[in-house]
């Protein structure tokens, strides 16, 4: 796998840069596996989504800023 395979256009304007000021609102993109459709919804109609067995595992860790800097092994390239 290369890391020219995950190059795309994100243009700055649709990042988000604070959260959506009622959370349940913030939108949810479905990708429908068995036929590929994609749907755009807001996070709120996700429990639509689970089956009784299903389980939601919530991540509420903080991100702070910070960067990693390397060279490449072979060719010394920065990182």
């Amino acid at each position: 796998m290369k890391l020219s395979q995950f190059k795309f256009n994100l243009p700055e304007s649709l990042l988000a840069s604070t959260p959506s000021p009622e959370r349940d609102e913030a939108r949810l993109m479905v990708l429908h596996k068995d036929s590929g459709k994609i749907e755009h919804k807001v996070f709120k109609d996700v429990l639509g989504y689970f089956d009784d067995q299903d389980v939601m595992i919530l991540n509420n860790t903080k991100v702070f800023p910070a960067r990693l800097y390397g060279n490449k092994e072979k060719t010394g390239a920065t990182i």
